[in-house]
């Protein structure tokens, strides 16, 4: 036990000794394996963040689990509660929904027109946590109710969360995009028309109402460019649908088990009554797309790591030579090719770790400073780098999971460089070693 650790301290000793030329080799590789992982970690988080953003917004709006009735049906409250009691259902709603076109004064947009419950629809969504009632105006800062719609906002105002969509009222809520892109805010009317014609002594017209903006949707997700958010009395109105819904959205305690809940609440309801839609149908292949560039991600940037480790190999070789006469003299005190061997196993790995180690923390401090970092140069260059994306800003979410799968991965790669090095200062001869002496 006393010869390994004499061999692991000198070979520890001059790896990083200032007279060694190894040292300046050792350092390279110690500061290339910590600038790798550094790499991984942030783009691993970035993406993580993406995950995280896409679950907690999309899926905030978005129900895990729809019914559609294949004929509009009276919403029973039995089996909404039937629904609840499956063992992945935490809440059921009922809802209306269809395509139709919302107009402002100059411009028309297509919207998804879905008509809620306001008491019920907590259960299903986390809608009220992205929900702005604050008028505001064209440079994005609340504007002053000195207009004449100044009365009719002070009076929305006094109602909280979806309790402000009152039946008979004709109040919506719009997703924030949609609204400045028809050049309206809280307070504003909006003109909802339908593709289904009515038929006057005039002729033909389009099913259309106009409806007070009570709140804007600000997930900072897809929704928000094209949501409207009605009473299901008044959307059951003006889908002329009397009493009558088009179906259950449901939230589910874990959200891969759509499928299975689905087939659960088909068995229970009737397939011959309802059809089952979940998430993945609509936005599955995103959520596939983010986890496989994840996965192609960091197996890419693990050959990077791969490669910083390899690096040493040509440290511990270099230091196997040098140190090749104390090599010998610990042979002839009786250290065997084993303990030598695993001595260098421990050196590799000393100071692998030291990179690892160093890397993690850099991954870490740039991840949870990146946010900040590029708000500030979007801002102060004025780019939109966030565009394409379902939201605005760069998001980044840091999992000691990943941390770990990391860390091990580049651990890993470090004791695989270290075996040829070892196996090659255990081999050496001390005879030969000592002849030059």
């Amino acid at each position: 036990m006393r010869i390994e650790s004499v061999a692991a301290d000198l070979g520890l000793r001059y790896a990083f000794s200032r007279q060694s030329a190894a040292s300046l080799i050792g350092l390279v590789a110690v500061c290339g394996l910590a600038l790798s992982v550094a790499v991984l970690v942030v783009v691993i988080s970035v993406i993580n963040g993406f995950d995280r953003e896409f679950q907690r917004r999309v899926f905030g709006v978005l129900p895990h689990l729809s019914l559609h009735g294949r004929q509009p049906f009276i919403a029973s409250e039995r089996e909404m509660n039937a629904l609840r009691s499956l063992p992945q259902v935490v809440g059921a709603a009922p809802f209306v929904q269809g395509m139709g076109l919302a107009a402002g004064p100059q411009r028309v947009q297509g919207a998804l027109l879905t008509g809620i419950d306001p008491r019920q629809h907590s259960q299903v969504s986390d809608l009220p946590r992205h929900l702005d009632f604050v008028a505001r105006g064209s440079d994005g800062a609340a504007a002053g109710d000195d207009s004449a719609l100044g009365a009719g906002r002070a009076a929305v105002g006094e109602a909280l969360g979806l309790e402000r969509l009152q039946p008979g009222a004709y109040g919506a809520i719009l997703g924030a995009r949609l609204a400045a892109r028809l050049n309206l805010t809280v307070g504003d009317r909006v003109t909802l028309v339908l593709p289904a014609a009515t038929v006057t002594p005039a002729g033909l017209f389009p099913r259309q109402k106009r409806f007070l903006i009570l709140g804007l949707l600000r997930s900072q997700s897809e929704f928000d460019s094209r949501a409207v958010f009605l009473h299901l009395a008044d959307a059951q109105r003006l889908f002329r649908l009397g009493a009558r819904v088009q179906g259950y959205q449901l939230k589910l305690r874990d959200l891969f088990q759509a499928g299975e809940a689905g087939r659960e609440s088909l068995a229970l309801l009737g397939e011959e009554r309802f059809v089952a839609r979940t998430w993945m149908r609509t936005h599955g292949n995103l959520h596939r797309a983010i986890g496989t560039q994840k996965i192609t991600m960091f197996v890419l940037l693990a050959f990077l790591v791969g490669v910083a480790a390899f690096n040493l190999v040509s440290m511990l070789v270099m230091a196997a030579e040098q140190r090749g006469p104390d090599i010998a003299i610990l042979k002839t005190l009786g250290a065997g090719a084993g303990t030598l061997a695993r001595s260098f196993l421990v050196l590799g790995l000393a100071i692998g770790g030291l990179g690892i180690a160093a890397g993690l923390a850099v991954g870490i401090l740039t991840a949870a400073a990146l946010p900040s970092l590029f708000a500030w140069v979007s801002e102060a260059f004025a780019l939109n780098l966030m565009n394409q994306y379902f939201i605005g800003y760069l998001p980044v979410d840091i999992r000691f999971g990943d941390l770990a799968g990391i860390a091990a991965t580049a651990l890993a790669l470090c004791l695989l460089s270290a075996l040829y090095p070892a196996r090659r200062a255990a081999a050496l001869s001390p005879s030969r070693e000592l002849a030059h002496e």
